[in-house]
């Protein structure tokens, strides 16, 4: 094969080079899926090429404590190249970690990893993904974003310290993205997320809107927050559970936002919940992950204070109650959740000046 000069260092770059943007995309598709759903980790994707550039498998992280998404992206090539399957579905880290080590061998050696956050350097709850990468001798990591948790960076110079060629800048906004709950939540003890779910002329009221997929989606993110704040007309309106039944996940404590706790029922069935402790506010919580729930009242009077929004749009109009568009929000990531539209959507201007991720100037 023949090589071409890069004309920044006169250093050679395969004829590969210029899909690190698409298999990192594939990673950053991956790891959307799982948004939030690893908290307190980030969310983080991952992809291998073989030495002629062919895509041998794509994987995300899941969950905080279970194999990272480098991990579970190498174990899928590993059988892909292999033919040993007995390492499917396994998520296992330490187990993967060791197994990979002893049965890869020189497998990977002309290999490339994709990964949209650099690889950790330290050993948790699950060992470095850095000395995996590294003791398994792939030619390349190719990496979006730099860790912002001193406790786990350094990854990407270990990895030049092995001997393996570490190419970044690569998708490196997109990939800033993807963590940035985790980046405000880490720097400040907080991210607030505000859940709604419409239909495509923007109406909100009138029973169940998202469909099943989506409605799973919501209790299994749920289970991982630490506050449900859920407006008190909703509450009132709805009588909701506000549970995570659809994926037997813990039921999170409950902060209803109202001015007049005592027109709340105390029988409306989220008061039932065993364990929960439901409390009345009329201000977000300060620490930890946040879900808001409520509609365009509850909303609009804590708009400055959300973060990100997640919209779930069916696939049907009807009449009803809508809301106007906010203007302070932009779309980070579409994806389909069942039939409904799913949409990520992130402040305009979104953190502070020092931090990593720069803020997006308002147009208002």
């Amino acid at each position: 094969m023949t090589n071409d000069l890069n004309p920044l260092t006169d250093t050679p770059i395969d004829q590969y080079t210029h899909n690190h943007s698409f298999f990192l995309s594939l990673a950053l598709q991956e790891a959307w899926r799982y948004q939030l759903l690893t908290f307190p980790n980030p969310a983080v994707g991952a992809a291998v090429t073989d030495g002629r550039g062919a895509l041998l498998s794509v994987a995300a992280h899941r969950e905080a404590g279970r194999a990272h998404a480098e991990v579970l992206a190498i174990r899928d090539a590993y059988i892909r190249l292999s033919g040993d399957g007995t390492l499917a579905g396994c998520d296992d880290a330490f187990l993967l970690h060791e197994e990979l080590l002893k049965r890869a061998k020189t497998l990977f050696h002309d290999a490339t990893i994709y990964v949209t956050l650099e690889p950790c350097a330290h050993v948790g709850k699950t060992p470095a993904c850095a000395d995996l990468i590294a003791g398994l001798g792939f030619k390349r990591v190719v990496i979006g974003a730099e860790d912002p948790n001193p406790e786990a960076a350094g990854g990407a110079r270990r990895l030049r310290q092995a001997g393996i060629e570490v190419v970044t800048g690569a998708e490196s906004a997109a990939c800033e993205a993807l963590i940035e709950p985790f980046v405000k939540w880490q720097r400040t003890g907080r991210f607030v997320f505000f859940k709604l779910a419409q239909t495509l002329n923007g109406i909100l009221d009138g029973g169940t809107i998202s469909c099943e997929t989506s409605r799973r989606w919501v209790h299994a993110v749920r289970s991982k927050i630490d506050t449900l704040l859920i407006g008190g007309e909703t509450v009132r309106q709805d009588r909701p559970l506000l549970d995570a039944r659809l994926t037997g996940g813990r039921a999170p404590d409950v902060a209803i936002f109202t001015r007049r706790p005592e027109s709340i029922d105390r029988t409306i069935p989220l008061f039932s919940v065993s364990g929960r402790h439901v409390t009345f506010t009329r201000q977000l919580p300060e620490k930890g992950l946040v879900m808001v729930e409520g509609g365009p009242g509850t909303f609009f009077a804590l708009r400055d204070e959300i973060d990100w929004m997640v919209l779930f749009v069916a696939p049907f109009v009807k009449e009803g109650m809508g809301y106007n568009a906010p203007k302070k929000f932009r779309l980070l990531h579409l994806c389909r959740s069942g039939e409904d539209a799913m949409l990520w959507l992130g402040r305009e201007t979104r953190m502070g000046n020092g931090d990593r991720i720069p803020p997006i100037p308002n147009d208002e």
